[in-house]
C-alpha cells in the first residue's frame, strides 16, 4: 500500500481556559485497554498516564469539572464480533485504572458505544454545569476519543485535544484522530503542559 502523509495541523503552545466553564473528560482509561493482561490493550495508553495525571491535577486544583467515560458491555454485545469480549460490566478489565481513579464528586458516565454522548447523560451533566469547553483525553484516539470529541463539537462545545494524553493502536490511527478533530470539528490541538488557567 502507498504511504500516506498526514496533512499538517497546528499545535497550540499555550491554551488558556476558564475553569468554571471547562470540563476535563477522561475517556475509557480502563484496565482492559491499559494494563498488561487486559483484553484489548493499547500499548501507548500506559505512556499517557502522566499527561492525564497532569490534567487531572490542574482540573482538581482549579475546581474544573472532571468526568470519566467508562466503556461498558454485557455478554453478547454487538461490538464483540469486531473487537472480541472486553470491559464486561463489573469485571477487573472494566474498572478505571487505579492511577487515574475518580475522586469523590467526579462523575463516571457508563457508555455502551464509542460516543460518550450516545445514550448517556453526559450532555445533560455538562449543560447543568454551564460548561462551554471540553478537554478530551484518554483512549482509543480514533475511536472513543474521536467520537466523543466530535459529538461534543456537534453539540456546540469547544474541544481541546492534548495529543500527549491520547493513545491509539497505531501511529496512523493517532494522526487520523488529531487531523479529524482539528479539521472537521475545529478543535484546538495542544499538549497537556500547554493548558493553563485564566
Amino acid at each position: 500500500m502507498p504511504a500516506v502523509e498526514a496533512p499538517e495541523y497546528q499545535v497550540a503552545r499555550r491554551v488558556v481556559v476558564n475553569p468554571k466553564a471547562t470540563a476535563l473528560i477522561v475517556v475509557d482509561m480502563q484496565n482492559d485497554f491499559v494494563k498488561p493482561g487486559g483484553a484489548l490493550v493499547v500499548e501507548q495508553a500506559k505512556g499517557t498516564m502522566s499527561a492525564i495525571q497532569r490534567l487531572l491535577a490542574l482540573a482538581r486544583r482549579s475546581g474544573m469539572v472532571v468526568l470519566y467515560t467508562q466503556d461498558t458491555h454485557d455478554p453478547g454485545d454487538p461490538e464483540f464480533p469486531i473487537w472480541g469480549q472486553h470491559v464486561l460490566r463489573g469485571s477487573w478489565g472494566w474498572q478505571i485504572v487505579d492511577e487515574l481513579a475518580p475522586q469523590a464528586g467526579e462523575r463516571v458516565i457508563q457508555k455502551l458505544r464509542y460516543d460518550g454522548f450516545f445514550g448517556t447523560p453526559l450532555d445533560h451533566e455538562l449543560r447543568m454545569k454551564d460548561i462551554k469547553t471540553v478537554i478530551v483525553c484518554g483512549t482509543v484516539a480514533n475511536i472513543c476519543v474521536l467520537h466523543t470529541a466530535g459529538s461534543a463539537a456537534l453539540r456546540g462545545y469547544k474541544v481541546i485535544l492534548p495529543v500527549d494524553a491520547i493513545s491509539a493502536i497505531t501511529p496512523f490511527d493517532q494522526q487520523v484522530a488529531i487531523r479529524q478533530t482539528s479539521f472537521l470539528y475545529g478543535g484546538v490541538i495542544t499538549t497537556s503542559e500547554a493548558i493553563t488557567i485564566a
